[in-house]
């Protein structure tokens, strides 16, 4: 009877949780293409990496854009997906990610330099904008920075950097004054990256957001470092893609 008992045992289907795909969402005045050696890196190691362009950003069909569009271009994604995704958010990119992402498809959120929104806030409304003012029908947001070299690139070397501040798109201004109604790092797991020579996202203001996230982890770098320091952010990645799905 313990040889049958030990056979059955041995022979007995088991599974093992899907390998989680990554969603890679880029933040504002930014496009896809942002994240090309992250994905890369990901891939060297295994791992599927898919990006999303955000309708508030550069080129529109809908020059009325906004923050709920992007969150809809998110969510549609999700909806096709084949299994678990990892949806991470760039700077920006936090809003839309945290109005769409309480979908069943998405297994974690990665917060990276990102805003993490409770409901009812705004871009405009973190810094203390915005108030009560009418949406912006028709507006793009020229970049805010006085030195976008510096604030958003400067830990690049010179010649990456001015690729890359070439690279930057109008952003609709309505993006920024669209308030989430939902947070979905309430349901779904999540990690903030904190990037902690960041001259964009204050790092005082990214250690207070990050507080809602269950997990923080710690970059050296500034802003981007999906162009500064991509083999290192996809092996973080990897590392929270490896622990999201048991």
């Amino acid at each position: 009877m313990s040889t049958s008992a030990t056979a059955t045992a041995d022979t007995f289907p088991t599974t093992t949780a899907p390998r989680p795909s990554f969603l890679l969402v880029h933040g504002a005045w930014h496009r896809s293409e942002c994240w090309d050696l992250v994905r890369k890196a990901l891939a060297a190691d295994g791992w599927t990496a898919r990006t999303v362009d955000l309708p508030s950003a550069g080129p529109r069909r809908t020059p009325t854009a906004g923050m709920y569009d992007d969150a809809d271009t998110i969510a549609a994604r999700l909806r096709r997906a084949d299994g678990p995704v990892i949806v991470v958010g760039h700077s920006y990119g936090g809003f839309p990610v945290t109005q769409a992402a309480g979908l069943p498809a998405a297994a974690h959120l990665v917060y990276l330099a990102a805003y993490l929104p409770e409901e009812g806030e705004s871009l405009l409304s973190v810094h203390g904008h915005g108030g009560e003012a009418a949406e912006d029908l028709c507006g793009t947001a020229p970049v805010v920075f006085d030195d976008p070299r510096t604030a958003l690139f400067g830990d690049l070397p010179d010649e990456q950097a001015g690729d890359a501040v070439s690279r930057l798109v109008p952003q609709s201004r309505r993006s920024f004054q669209q308030r989430v109604t939902r947070a979905a790092w309430r349901t779904v797991p999540s990690t903030y990256v904190l990037c902690e020579g960041d001259r964009a996202l204050p790092p005082a203001l990214q250690e207070r957001m990050s507080t809602r996230a269950t997990r923080v982890e710690r970059l050296n770098t500034g802003h981007s470092p999906f162009l500064s320091a991509p083999t290192e952010l996809a092996a973080l990645l990897g590392r929270i893609g490896s622990g999201a799905v048991q």
